[in-house]
């Protein structure tokens, strides 16, 4: 039976409207819809793809994640070699690369050069077949990569089909970039990770790689990584004769291209780029290490030809070192809250971005063994931007033979108890819920801004507590006396009794910090809340099974168990009691919201308002209303700004009410 047209139309729309949101989303941060209506329109395409599969377009958005995972990767060899590139270091070192290259031309003019931020991540390439992306693959050695298509078909700024005009004109096309992870989604991730109980990445590079290497591509689906491009394979393509119009072209297909990308002619042409992306530097969302120049002109590229591995008409104009040498004095092991036991090195003291390094993560057994670090070692070390300083590689032509290997300890470096590696993770576990180091942690995170909020109750207070024996337990905080803390180092009478006053206040908090508060393995500030307006109640909460848990949208089978986990433990339970005993109030949770006559009723935002979109959209909500990105015959009202566009047009056909801002705040009754 053929597809109704009616079907076919909706699905071609649906398709477009996901892809669109899709590239807010993922590309650009700046999201339209709700996470409930963006499933809404999600659940109907699989609907209608399960009903028709024959409509399932290859570029679908439910194409981009389900397939199995791997065993393995398999090689793939690269058409054309992906170049290294030679660096410089100075305006003198790139002036005598000009050079280089005016002799290479002989030209006596200016030469045109492209130059774009030296993203500092991984480099791939995607094979594009009659418009369609078929082979995604690592640079490797230049020559071959690994073959991690199904990988980099989850990455959302990666388009899975290009337009029929560049399939039907380019039959063959190979995009070359680097898959990275922005700075601010790195921050996010490394919280994620520690809320889960796992080991940190080091840096957003790491997590970039680590990530695209996944044999599973639904691990991969769940990291915040994007595309940038950054060329393509061939210089004889049809219109194509320079690199600054190819990247024009990419992103018109779709492409995420730098947007510091710019034409510069000549040595000071160059270097005023240069010294204008040192200073935008610390504003950018990624990380960068510095500049790529190219030639621009293709022609003169094939002229200039290479040598080795490396191409005669691009180079790398790196920034100043953010990396420096020093000596390991130690090697100890700290115990974070969920029992993680992490090597870290002591660094004789050093000057790197302006900071002074004495400590860096080694992260975990795994990363010691690769490096193969000892006492003693001179090692490079890195710190780029605000991440945690990390151990580059260890300079093993200065070993005199003193250094000294260290292993993981059998026990934790806190209590003494048997450690432990648990199957399939990296790190090594202290399991003893009653050991001293983890209890600070636990002391730490309870106190916490986001959770109960005790100032002054910082990570030194808490092992103060934990050392002199004062807490067994985050309950034991609402025991504490002015007696008791006296006795403290640095603990005077007004700060005592500032911080006993703290105390108290943090026996009303609402439901959703009381829960991020407990310190259960998984359980951040989302997935708190979403808990909190689930069930309302604590003890609703205490009582919920694995299978009620997974039915909630944003707990998975991981944290459900952990929850459930959690409260089956009596030390737990205990410890609730006590708090209850020592008046912390458990009240009902409901989610603030004002009725209204705007209850119920779905807005769309259009043009530009007197305050961001997002305080509009929170004000909607928290009065019961409902905010969508696009204006269908379900929308009640477009609350409508300067410079409105297709939505406002959408929005009189369809007979939609529109509202401008003072018609809103007397409809709402501001």
């Amino acid at each position: 039976m053929s597809v109704p047209e009616k079907i076919r139309e909706e699905y071609k729309k649906l398709v477009e409207e996901i892809k669109y949101h899709d590239r807010l989303y993922y590309m650009y941060d700046r999201p339209e819809i709700s996470d409930a209506e963006y499933d809404r329109l999600f659940d109907r395409l699989l609907s209608l793809e399960r009903e028709h599969p024959e409509v399932t377009a290859p570029d679908s958005p439910t194409q981009r994640v389900g397939a199995e995972p791997l065993k393995a990767f398999k090689s793939v060899a690269h058409r054309v070699r992906m170049l290294s590139l030679q660096k410089v270091t100075s305006k003198e070192e790139f002036a005598d690369f000009d050079r280089r290259v005016k002799e290479g031309l002989g030209e006596r003019s200016e030469i045109e050069y492209t130059v774009e931020p030296k993203l500092d991540g991984l480099a791939v390439e995607l094979i594009y077949e009659k418009g369609l992306f078929t082979v995604g693959s690592t640079r490797g050695d230049g020559t071959r990569g690994e073959d991690v298509t199904l990988n980099l078909r989850t990455i959302h700024s990666i388009p899975l089909k290009l337009s029929g005009e560049t399939a039907r004109r380019y039959p063959l096309l190979e995009v070359r970039g680097e898959v990275i992870i922005r700075r601010s989604a790195f921050g996010r991730l490394n919280k994620k990770m520690e809320e889960q109980g796992e080991g940190l990445f080091a840096n957003p590079r790491n997590a970039a790689a680590g990530s695209l290497r996944q044999l599973d591509p639904k691990i991969t689906a769940g990291r915040p990584l994007i595309f940038y491009a950054y060329g393509i394979s061939a210089v004889d393509l049809e219109e194509l004769d320079t690199h600054f119009k190819v990247m024009k072209f990419l992103k018109s297909e779709g492409f995420l291209v730098n947007e510091h990308l710019k034409l510069a002619t000549g040595v000071a042409g160059v270097t005023a780029e240069f010294d204008n992306l040192v200073k935008v530097r610390p504003s950018l969302d990624y990380e960068i290490d510095g500049m790529v120049v190219k030639v621009n002109r293709f022609e003169e590229q094939v002229r200039l030809g290479e040598i080795s591995r490396a191409p005669r008409w691009a180079v790398a104009w790196k920034f100043a070192a953010e990396e420096a040498e020093t000596k390991v004095k130690d090697i100890v092991f700290s115990v974070g809250r969920t029992g993680i036991i992490t090597p870290v090195a002591k660094l004789e003291p050093v000057r790197v971005s302006g900071v002074t390094v004495s400590n860096a993560s080694l992260h975990n057994e795994d990363e010691m063994k690769a490096l193969d670090i000892r006492i003693g070692d001179t090692v490079l070390i890195r710190r780029a931007g605000d991440v945690i300083p990390e151990v580059l590689e260890v300079i093993k032509e200065k070993r005199t033979g003193d250094e000294i290997e260290v292993a993981m300890p059998e026990n934790c470096p806190s209590c003494g108890t048997m450690t432990v590696r648990p199957e399939g993770e990296a790190a090594h576990r202290c399991l003893n819920s009653a050991c001293p180091a983890q209890l600070s942690e636990r002391i730490f995170h309870f106190a916490a801004k986001e959770a109960m909020d005790i100032e002054g109750l910082g990570g030194k207070l808490a092992a103060q507590l934990v050392e002199n024996n004062l807490v067994k337990d985050p309950a034991d905080i609402y025991l504490l006396t002015k007696a008791r803390l006296l006795p403290l180092e640095l603990m005077g009478e007004k700060k005592a009794q500032n911080l006993l006053t703290a105390i108290e206040q943090s026996k009303k908090r609402e439901l959703p910090r009381i829960i991020l508060a407990l310190g259960i393995l998984g359980v951040g500030e989302a997935a708190a809340r979403i808990l909190a307006e689930q069930f309302g109640e604590l003890e609703l909460l205490l009582r919920a099974s694995v299978e009620e848990l997974m039915e909630i949208d944003g707990i998975g089978p991981k944290i459900a168990q952990s929850i459930v986990d959690y409260f089956a433990n009596p030390g737990n339970k205990e410890m609730i009691a006590k708090m209850k005993r020592a008046g912390v109030v458990f009240a009902p949770y409901r989610a603030a919201r004002k009725e209204s006559v705007i209850a119920g009723k779905s807005f769309v935002i259009t043009g530009t308002l007197s305050k961001p979109r997002e305080y509009f959209k929170k004000l909607i909500q928290s009065l019961g209303g409902k905010v969508s990105g696009s204006v269908s015959s379900k929308t009640d009202f477009l609350l409508v700004g300067e410079d409105a566009g297709s939505k406002l047009e959408n929005a009189r056909k369809l007979g939609v009410m529109t509202l401008n801002e003072d018609e809103f705040s007397r409809l709402i009754g501001l």
